[in-house]
């Protein structure tokens, strides 16, 4: 969930570097130090999403803890949207510990033991300010985590269960129009993140003898259906596009517009190519 920043104004990318920063900021205040190294491109798109402010964000300087020497960087202020950002993702990521620790390799489960000890604090801040949303989390890993280890050869059954918790992530707004478009979007870009990164697992997958919803569906091989995996594809970013032109993006419509219209497609070409793992840690190639 990366914009192509070369298509983005100056401003739009000093607000969206802002937006990060600031979640990062608000991640960490809420939730503790740990917390900020849940810190994602994706959440960054729910907290851009969730403050829809007709006026260009204020940015504060405030100093980087990941570049102590670096100099200050602009910061987006304290908002809702962010606060509400940053809860959903200490919840996500501590529910991520958990399957981690059901189902992964050894030494794997002992970094995410730890991690879940030094995170446990600020999850349990996190659950008690959206119980409803940490509630359907467990609920709906525990069901994605049963079809993984059920070995399901549905596509759309894994895929549905991650993007319905994506769905849920955006708390109520009280407008009924925009919670549903806003909806339909975190749904599909959900669909299309599982989908994308199943294929781009494969082969890490195949050789760790671990699930992979692509493989189990087409078992004589994935490669001779990769056309029908980029048309579910098509069709999720489609569906996700229609929801982003209902909703109102005040200041942030162009950043919104530009990671589902460019950023998408750009992101989903690179992984079909073969090229993504390469770039994807050079965040200005994109």
């Amino acid at each position: 969930m990366r914009p192509r920043r070369e298509e983005l104004k100056v401003w739009e990318l000093a607000a969206y570097e802002g937006a990060y920063c600031g979640l990062c900021r608000a991640m960490g205040r809420r939730h503790g130090f740990w917390a900020r190294l849940l810190l994602s491109y994706d959440v960054t798109f729910l907290a851009v999403l969730l403050t829809p402010s007709p006026e260009r964000p204020v940015l504060e300087q405030r100093p980087c803890p990941a570049r102590l020497w670096c100099r200050r960087k602009g910061c987006c202020i304290q908002s809702p949207g962010l606060d509400a950002a940053a809860d959903a993702g200490a919840i996500l990521g501590w529910w991520r510990l958990r399957d981690i620790l059901t189902d992964s390799p050894f030494w794997r489960r002992q970094g995410a033991r730890l991690f879940s000890l030094l995170l446990k604090p600020g999850y349990r801040r996190a659950a008690a300010a959206r119980a409803d949303f940490d509630a359907l989390a467990a609920r709906r890993l525990k069901e994605l985590g049963e079809l993984e280890r059920a070995g399901t050869p549905s596509l759309d059954r894994p895929a549905d269960a991650f993007a319905q918790l994506l769905r849920a992530a955006a708390p109520p707004s009280g407008d009924p129009n925009r919670d549903r478009a806003l909806g339909e979007l975190l749904y599909h870009t959900g669909r299309w993140i599982y989908l994308l990164d199943a294929w781009d697992d494969l082969e890490e997958d195949r050789a760790a003898g671990t699930y992979n919803p692509i493989a189990a569906r087409y078992p004589d091989g994935p490669a001779a259906h990769r056309d029908e995996i980029r048309l579910t594809l098509a069709h999720s970013r489609n569906r996700a596009a229609a929801a982003c032109a209902l909703l109102e993006h005040g200041t942030w419509r162009g950043v919104v517009e530009n990671i589902v219209y460019l950023g998408l497609p750009t992101v989903e070409e690179l992984v079909f190519s073969g090229r993504w793992r390469a770039v994807k840690g050079r965040v200005r190639t994109i």
